[in-house]
């Protein structure tokens, strides 16, 4: 029978090291929180060779003493759990500090060469101690300032198997950066340098605001492309700043959400995040946004990996739900204008020289148009329902001109139509400025609100029935999932009901999407809510007004008008009226922008005024 034994304790710090350092970024972590946690008003972070090098911490914080630095290196060593709880094993519930595990510092020390330096206020020198992957090599007085410095040189020298596993230099900076990155943004009270190889990559002053410190270490332009988050719920509150839906990204690493200061990756917080954006982003797309989470401790537990970037919460559907309502709440009082400023290269071709058709020696180029009838003109078709396809549409690239009279001094927002593009582009002048308008997406953007103030009103939706009901056959779990919300969907005016375990019976349509095909809006919905995480059985992690989100921003984009579409001068100005009234209306349900605005300036910088 083989023999138990204990490990040796430099094993075991060791094997804690796996979990807790398993890369430069991990070691860097740990040392800021510390150095938070020790009340630190300022903290510098020098690197080298993007952490692989060495990395070095130093604040002015409480400091340490020989004895705590000693107890420090010893696993399960800890000053940051209540002490009149560690007892009754409850402290774990009231955690106010980033650390807590006492593992971090001797897991250090047993794979690389770690040097600590401290000096409390009130003490007249300070200690000296250097381990060297678990050996202690020096331990005595020393001359140094108030606070603490620590120093990480050899990583995992005499572990070559995790040794061969680090990334480029590079790739160690980007992970150390964003580590730095994310604790300076939850302490804006404190002062941050960092530096790699000699070079100062930032300096943050201390007590900078909230919003101050986001932009800084995000983007400058978030500051003019983002609303203000303020939100409480019982001891629960939710702050920090949440980017427009057209500032976004490619890819998820500029979302930043923290729970009581701790920087977190939580896979629910994520969730919250796109289903807050589902209806305003494409799905390739990703929001840019900084969140803060603040709850009483007992109701969060942190304790779930010892790296702590995960967390698990008590009651995780209101948080979701928290999150999603504040984000959509913010985004609806500040995000009516695009944050998306005229593309560059586009621009660059509007001063590339014009490849002219031959004209007639003599004569005005407007001879070329007379007598030419190859469209209807908009004022003289009959009105459209916004419902309702057009019966004409004018051949694609002809420019639509409004014939009526215009205001000399449009002081709208965006301004007086002045015609169509492409029958797809609304052309209006503003007071300031030329205004072009994605006719298709700004419709659909106002039937989505239009749809969304009717269900949140509580009344009925009007429908339309069909002359003759529609079957549509989907697979077994698309009708499992559309029967789940049949309740949801009378109320938005469309009736369906299940027919047969593979195929649903349509009854009546919604009011506002007379003319839409049943088959392709019932796929649509299924296929939402399959993508957003509802099961065959109607169920997932998705509140139940979020499913309904789903449905209304499919049924906006069936019940839009589309482009190729010719519309009436009053149709255009009737929209934009619409949109300067509407919330979200900056950009349509899928992120992008719904127009653009060319300043006068712009324009007159286009033809050399300037």
């Amino acid at each position: 029978m083989p023999t138990i034994r204990r490990l040796p304790e430099a094993l075991i710090n060791r094997i804690a090291a796996g979990e807790v350092i398993e890369r430069p970024a991990a070691a860097l972590k740990e040392l800021m929180e510390n150095a938070i946690d020790a009340g630190a008003t300022r903290i510098a972070v020098s690197l080298e060779d993007g952490g692989i090098g060495a990395i070095e911490v130093v604040d002015d914080g409480c400091g340490m003493d020989a004895a705590s630095m000693a107890l420090a290196l010893e696993r399960h060593a800890t000053s940051k759990l209540p002490e009149d709880l560690v007892g009754d094993g409850h402290a774990l519930e009231h955690v106010a500090t980033l650390g807590f595990r006492g593992e971090a510092l001797p897991s250090i020390a047993s794979v690389a060469r770690f040097t600590l330096e401290s000096r409390p206020h009130d003490a007249e020198s300070g200690w000296r101690r250097v381990v060297d992957h678990g050996r202690v090599l020096e331990d005595k007085p020393t001359a140094v300032p108030a606070g603490t410095r620590a120093r990480i040189e050899d990583f995992f020298r005499e572990v070559p198997a995790r040794r061969k596993f680090l990334r480029t230099p590079r790739s160690e900076y980007a992970a150390c950066q964003d580590i730095v990155r994310r604790l300076a943004m939850a302490r804006p009270e404190i002062g941050f340098t960092f530096a790699n190889n000699g070079r100062r990559i930032f300096q943050l002053q201390r007590g900078e605001s909230l919003p101050e410190r986001v932009v800084q270490l995000v983007a400058r332009e978030l500051k003019d492309n983002s609303v203000a988050i303020d939100l409480a719920r019982g001891e629960m509150t939710l702050g920090g700043i949440a980017g427009l839906p057209t500032y976004n990204r490619g890819v998820a690493d500029h979302q930043y959400l923290f729970v009581n200061g701790r920087p977190v990756k939580d896979r629910l917080l994520v969730g919250a995040v796109r289903g807050a954006y589902a209806e305003m982003l494409a799905r390739d797309r990703h929001a840019v946004l900084a969140l803060f989470l603040d709850l009483p401790p007992e109701d969060v537990d942190v304790n779930v990996h010892p790296a702590k970037s995960e967390v698990r919460f008590r009651d995780p559907q209101g948080v979701r739900g928290m999150i999603v309502g504040g984000l959509r709440a913010a985004l609806a009082t500040g995000d009516k204008r695009s944050a998306q400023a005229p593309d560059a290269r586009a621009m660059a071709k509007w001063q590339a020289e014009p490849v002219a058709e031959p004209a007639p020696a003599s004569g005005s180029i407007f001879d070329r148009f007379a007598g030419q009838s190859g469209a209807p003109s908009v004022l003289n078709e009959p009105r459209m329902d916004w419902g309702s396809p057009s019966p004409d549409a004018l051949p694609s690239g002809r420019a639509v001109e409004a014939d009526e009279p215009a205001e000399n001094t449009p002081d709208y927002p965006l301004g007086i139509a002045r015609g169509q593009i492409a029958n797809t582009y609304i052309v209006a002048e503003a007071a300031d400025g030329l205004v072009l308008v994605d006719q298709h997406a700004a419709h659909e953007r106002l039937t989505l609100e239009r749809l969304r103030s009717a269900n949140a009103s509580g009344s009925v939706a009007r429908s339309q029935a069909l002359l003759m009901p529609e079957v549509v056959e989907l697979s077994e779990a698309e009708c499992d999932r559309i029967e789940s919300i049949l309740e949801d969907l009378d109320k938005l005016g469309l009736a369906v009901e299940r027919f047969g375990p593979a195929a649903m019976l349509v009854r009546s349509l919604p009011h506002a999407l007379p003319k839409a095909d049943p088959h392709a809006l019932l796929r649509d919905i299924a296929d939402d809510l399959a993508t957003n995480g509802v099961d065959a059985g109607g169920g997932g992690s998705l509140l139940l007004t979020e499913k309904i989100e789903y449905v209304l921003a499919t049924m906006a984009c069936h019940g839009s008008v589309r482009a190729g579409r010719t519309l009436r001068v009053e149709e255009m100005n009737a929209l934009l009226r619409e949109m300067e009234r509407t919330p979200r209306s900056g950009q349509c349900n899928h992120g992008r922008p719904t127009w653009v605005k060319l300043s006068m300036d712009e324009v007159e910088k286009l033809f050399g005024r300037h």
